[in-house]
């Protein structure tokens, strides 16, 4: 680039940290966007920060946000004076070492990652000159785990000041079908809900945040620091094939497998807690509490056992009994007089559980042994691999083992293996006082086995995933990834082996094809068998020693570079500008303490962020970077058409004038004169091209010029305008709780009342387009003491009374209260609590608008066609649907429509009836003279 470059290595310790808060006058973060899209399951997030220094002389700079652990970064740059600093993962000895020198040079080292109870933390800094910007760019990845019969995609905001230019905007794309959608999280209740909006088809989802600032400081855990809180998606898919969904594309496929309708399969189940003194107060407390309401659960046909143990074992019954109603009061009482004392021996534990259920084996049923413990053997055998080593004789592959590590005094990695060599997962529970809920949710995942033994076979397939599970249970999900072999999908034949209760079932389905996802970028499945691959490496790689444990390991290490994903095996090396301080960053372990502390000394900015358009330009939506208009005159001989420059001026009242300008420098101005005399002062651009319309216009009427893009060049002959037969313009109303929305038609290019406000005296009118099915050719928003702003394909004028001004495009405008963010073909308008944007669309070449009211302003008087929210239900199916809404039924037809209100324009299904029954008003309600 020109000059000498120092490279960073991010990637390191664990801790907390203390943060100055920023002075919102020393720097901004103008822009906080997060996009993440959900691909059969796969997410990818884009977390995108824009911030500018506002200080007069060099500013630190902090970028610092929240991911889910079970993700991995995929990428991390910066964008700094026309330069791109991009990371490149590398092994994490190689980065380590490149920190070990930055260090020894006396270079700071780095606070950059920790861990929390879901979330992982990356933060880093850059220098940024006075009054320059930075954008911060982070992607991360994670298949989304099904658990108790949902997916739940966690995204955290936390930018640490309210972001004017603040949005999340989530799709899901799931061509087995949407069975149910829900927003949760403490980003969704009280005053935020309304600024989530929620669309759902068959196949499909959108969510979009928008909060306006006063709402960021209004969460349960928000403050004039702005937002601190989850938004979480959860859903799940339609399960129509007992084979499940498989995905194919470049060679690669994925297959999901969550059979329902099967019996349930009786378990056997032996709980081991730990009683020593370290479990001493809240910690026994909660697991009396949770033990006492899993033993509620269990189902008549359950045999079960319980055994505590400090230096000693003390089983409430030598042998398992049935879990019926004499026996479950008498274990409850047991449960409940459980106290701390003692020392812990968790390998006699173990084996006594193991030795119970190896001594009741019962035909067709599931054996479980679940290990709460919350601190290190103490006493009898102590040697961690010797005890590792007896509980796998002891199991010998029969059951499953389930460490759940309690706290983190627990040597959570020892929990890991042990679980892991047997078939089973650790978890660990947090001393907080949900840790009851914990346990309890803990439990319901493995409540219901309905297979065990699953093996999944792949005729023609290679390079496979785990293929082997001890036991399914109900609401989760298996699944498996490989490749084709000889990307030949003919030969290609799946199958699922199990048992269920006292038979052998078989999961294949002749007629069943292997869907194509050939049409997803970014090699979609080829992603998903590598996270797939190198999550289940690294497990692997735990359980292994020697030669063997490093063969397993180089393989993961060798794949994570290749996918460039961040794993305990790598680092993240991004170069930086000269003189910056080098930082380690790197993927935590679940072992590591729950804080650590390092060097750290400077402050700036923190936030999480989302995706937006090109960086570093400023232009019109849809077309970056181009900063002038197109001038459309009044005056001159009819059709006629002119060019005029920077150096130019032509009469009809208007003259202008300047010097040729660089795009970098501010626009040259034009005056003029309105009807009542007053002077203007219009902002041009260095060139405009301009066309006369008819005669008989008045010369000189600087209020009746519009502004387009430059792109749209006039002819140089004007054609003359005819009137085009009427068209026809189709809406969707969106119900909540529906999947299917209301349509109806609009004959005609009419001017209509979109929102209206009395309380703010603020209305917002549009005109529709000429084109048919097609949107709006001008939105005008009305404000009190006569404010009016006019947005139309070219750009925004703003009429003041009798002062008019015409904006070149720009980062942020603001009239009144009116605050209008421009992006990549979208606008988006804020007024106080209200929030809508404007899309951009081109069909048939012509562009036009359409407006979506991404939060509803407050009261009961709110008016206009994004304001209506019908209520409907299906009172009649068949060949002659009928609705009802108010009482009214409906004769209805299922037709479709494009959805103009979502970016992408999909093409949805609706319930099409007339417009006065969808609206239940006249359609003349909505329907006015002027825009």
């Amino acid at each position: 680039m020109g000059r000498s470059l120092v490279r960073a290595a991010l990637f390191g310790l664990l801790l907390a940290f203390v943060t100055t808060q920023p002075n919102k006058g020393d720097w901004d973060i103008y822009n906080f966007h997060i996009n993440c899209t959900v691909t059969s399951r796969y997410a990818t997030t884009v977390i995108t920060s824009r911030v500018v220094n506002r200080m007069d002389q060099s500013k630190e700079i902090e970028f610092h946000v929240r991911i889910p652990k079970n993700a991995f970064i995929s990428k991390f740059r910066m964008f700094m004076d026309g330069q791109v600093y991009d990371g490149v993962v590398k092994a994490k000895e190689q980065a380590q070492q490149q920190y070990t020198d930055a260090v020894s040079r006396g270079q700071s080292a780095g606070i950059v990652s920790s861990v929390g109870r879901t979330l992982e933390e990356f933060k880093t800094s850059v220098t940024v000159a006075a009054h320059k910007k930075v954008t911060f760019e982070l992607i991360y990845e994670e298949l989304l785990k099904r658990r108790l019969g949902k997916y739940e995609l966690q995204i955290h905001a936390r930018p640490m000041q309210p972001v004017r230019d603040f949005k999340i905007d989530v799709y899901i794309n799931e061509k087995a079908g949407i069975n149910f959608i829900e927003v949760k999280g403490g980003l969704s209740t009280k005053a935020l809900a309304n600024a989530i909006t929620k669309t759902v088809t068959d196949k499909q989802a959108w969510v979009y945040f928008y909060p306006t600032e006063d709402q960021q400081k209004m969460c349960g855990s928000c403050s004039e620091q702005g937002m601190n809180g989850d938004l979480v998606i959860v859903y799940d898919v339609n399960r129509d094939s007992l084979l499940g969904d498989i995905k194919e594309s470049d060679g690669y496929f994925v297959h999901h497998f969550a059979p329902v309708s099967l019996p349930r399969i009786p378990k056997n189940v032996v709980f081991l807690i730990d009683q020593s003194g370290s479990m001493h107060g809240n910690k026994i407390r909660q697991t009396r509490i949770a033990l006492v309401h899993i033993l509620r659960d269990l189902a008549e046909d359950d045999y079960f056992g319980l055994i505590t143990f400090d230096g000693n074992i003390y089983p409430w019954r030598r042998e398992l009994l049935q879990a019926n109603k004499d026996n479950l009061d008498d274990a409850k009482k047991f449960a409940q007089s459980i106290q701390d004392r003692g020392a812990t021996d968790i390998n006699r534990a173990v084996l006594e559980g193991a030795r119970m259920l190896n001594n009741n084996p019962r035909q067709g049923s599931a054996s479980i042994l679940i290990l709460l413990t919350d601190g290190d053997p103490t006493t009898g055998e102590t040697n961690l691999e010797i005890i590792q080593s007896n509980v796998r004789k002891g199991i010998n592959n029969k059951f499953p083992l389930y460490c759940l590590g309690f706290g983190f005094d627990v040597n959570f990695e020892f929990l890991e293996k042990m679980a892991l060599e047997n078939n089973g997962v650790a978890r660990r529970i947090y001393e907080d006082s949900d840790a009851d809920l914990q346990l309890k949710g803990f439990y319901k995942e493995v409540a219901v086995p309905l297979l065990i033994d699953v093996t999944m076979i792949y005729t023609g397939g290679t390079n496979l995933t785990q293929t082997s599970f001890s036991h399914y249970y109900n609401g989760s999900e298996i699944v498996v990834a490989g490749q084709i072999t000889d990307n030949n999908i003919e030969t290609f034949t799946p199958q699922v082996i199990a048992i269920s209760r006292n038979r052998t079932v078989r999961f294949s389905d002749g007629n069943a094809t292997v869907e194509s996802s050939g049409t997803i970028s970014d090699n979609y499945t080829e992603r998903v068998w590598a996270y797939l691959t190198v999550k289940q490496l690294l497990e692997k790689e735990l359980k292994l020693a020697g030669d063997e444990k490093e063969k397993v390991k180089k393989e993961a290490l060798e794949l994570s570079l290749k996918y460039n994903f961040v794993t305990p095996l790598t680092s993240m090396v991004v170069t930086k500008p000269p003189g910056e301080n080098t930082e380690v960053l790197h993927k935590p372990k679940e072992n590591g303490n729950h804080r650590h502390h390092g060097h750290h000394g400077h402050h700036g900015h923190h936030g999480q962020h989302g995706h937006h358009g090109q960086h570093g330009q400023h232009g019109f939506p849809g077309i970056p970077g181009i900063p002038g208009f197109v001038l459309i005159g009044r005056s001159g001989p009819p059709g006629s058409s002119f060019m005029l420059n920077s150096y130019g001026s032509y009469g009809g009242g208007l003259s202008y004038g300047s010097s040729a300008v660089s795009r970098n420098q501010p626009l040259p101005g034009m005056t003029g004169r309105s009807r009542a005399g007053k002077k203007l002062a219009l902002p041009l651009p260095t060139y405009a091209y301009a066309s006369m319309p008819k005669a008989g216009v008045a010369n000189g009427d600087v209020s009746d010029y519009s502004f387009l893009l430059p792109d749209t060049l006039l002819p140089t002959e004007v054609s003359q305008s005819t009137t085009a037969a009427p068209n026809l313009h189709r809406f969707l109303l969106k119900a909540d709780n529906q999947t299917l929305p209301l349509c109806f038609d609009v004959t005609g290019s009419l001017s209509l009342k979109l929102l209206e406000d009395p309380n703010r005296e603020l209305s917002v009118n549009g005109e529709l387009h000429f084109l048919p099915y097609g949107g709006f050719r001008t939105i005008t928003i009305h404000q009190k003491n006569d404010q009016h702003i006019k947005i139309n394909n070219g750009g925004i004028t703003i009429r003041d009374r009798q002062n008019v001004t015409i904006y070149p495009i720009k980062d942020v405008i603001t009239a009144g209260r009116v605050t209008m963010i421009m992006r990549d073909k979208e606008i988006d308008v804020s007024d106080g609590e209200m929030r809508m944007v404007i899309l951009f669309h081109v069909k048939h070449g012509e562009r036009f608008m359409w407006p979506i009211l991404r939060q509803r302003p407050s009261g009961d008087n709110i008016e206009g066609l994004l304001a209506v929210k019908p209520v409907y239900e299906e009172v009649q199916q068949g060949p002659s649907p009928k609705l009802k809404i108010k009482d009214q039924e409906i004769d209805v037809a299922r037709s479709s429509t494009v959805d103009y209100s979502i970016g992408s324009a999909p093409k949805m299904d609706c319930w099409l009836m007339p417009a006065d029954s969808a609206l239940q008003r006249r359609l003349q309600d909505f329907t006015i003279t002027q825009a």
